[in-house]
């Protein structure tokens, strides 16, 4: 299994691939440079999606999220975490998106969390009903948030998605039926789904979820935000964990190994001092409408 996440790993596979139908007599050197053209583009397609593009496909990703899991009505929470998601996306390395950041709860009892691209979050009931303070709930949404600044989520299409668009191209190519002109709406073919079962169903890599913590802590660093509240709500996760739910251990990383490598980099407890403000907030926005 090939696994292609950039312009410049597409292109030699596909020098090799057409080297071989030239000297196999499939093709002639005209159609192979035909063929590491379109390959190219491709490839470069993926890498150069535009803020437009991105809001477009991960609102589309959002669509599929909520044919699966019912919204939760209550436009007090909904009001509060689009506050915190906003101002925990001011700190980050993309403060802007498209369409803007917009937080929105899942009627779900799973501990879970899904960041669409382009801005769009989504957070289960279950999730926050293991955050015990606002900083809690702040460094949930920041790791979400971190995800869409690294960009993660596009990441997974050019993972998976471009292996399945070689393999078509050099086999149609092979076969006289060279691709040319391919349209925008053909090159994202499944790109929609490809996000969306990453999200659901398969999870990010461990070195994403790892580098989502780290950018984590560092906006909630930067907002005066408690890091060790990040280390608390993970541990408040592996408390509550059913192994009959979908949840977060399927798609995520053990807390264990979360907490451990958070550790590497920052000197941090679980136990930090509660703002009274913040946790009044929490209280009355939050934690008494779940």
């Amino acid at each position: 299994c090939l696994c292609l996440s950039s312009c410049e790993t597409v292109q030699p596979v596909a020098e090799v691939a057409t080297q071989v139908g030239v000297l196999s007599g499939k093709i002639d050197e005209q159609e192979a440079g035909k063929i590491q053209k379109t390959v190219g583009a491709l490839a470069k397609s993926f890498e150069d999606l535009t803020p437009e593009q991105e809001y477009y496909l991960g609102r589309s990703v959002a669509a599929n999220i909520l044919s699966q899991y019912k919204p939760y009505d209550n436009q007090q929470l909904t009001n509060y975490l689009n506050l915190i998601g906003k101002t925990c996306s001011l700190a980050s390395t993309r403060p802007e998106t498209f369409g803007g950041y917009h937080m929105l709860a899942l009627e779900s009892d799973e501990i879970n969390a899904f960041a669409a691209p382009g801005g769009l979050i989504f957070l289960t009931k279950g999730l926050l009903r293991c955050c015990k303070t606002e900083d809690e709930v702040a460094a949930v949404v920041a790791h979400e948030i971190a995800h869409i600044q690294h960009k993660h989520g596009l990441q997974a299409i050019r993972q998976d998605r471009m292996n399945n668009i070689l393999k078509t191209v050099l086999e149609e190519a092979l076969q006289d039926q060279i691709l040319e002109n391919k349209e925008l709406s053909d090159l994202f073919e499944g790109s929609i789904q490809d996000i969306t079962t990453t999200l659901i169903t398969n999870g990010y890599s461990q070195s994403q979820e790892f580098k989502a913590d780290q950018g984590a802590m560092v906006i909630l660093g930067k907002l005066g935000y408690s890091q060790g509240a990040l280390i608390s709500v993970l541990q408040n996760m592996r408390k509550r964990f059913s192994s009959d739910k979908h949840d977060f251990r399927q798609t995520h990383p053990s807390p264990e190994s979360r907490i451990a490598e958070i550790s590497k980099s920052y000197s941090v407890s679980s136990l930090y001092a509660i703002n009274s403000a913040r946790q009044n907030r929490f209280l009355e926005q939050a934690r008494n409408n779940l």
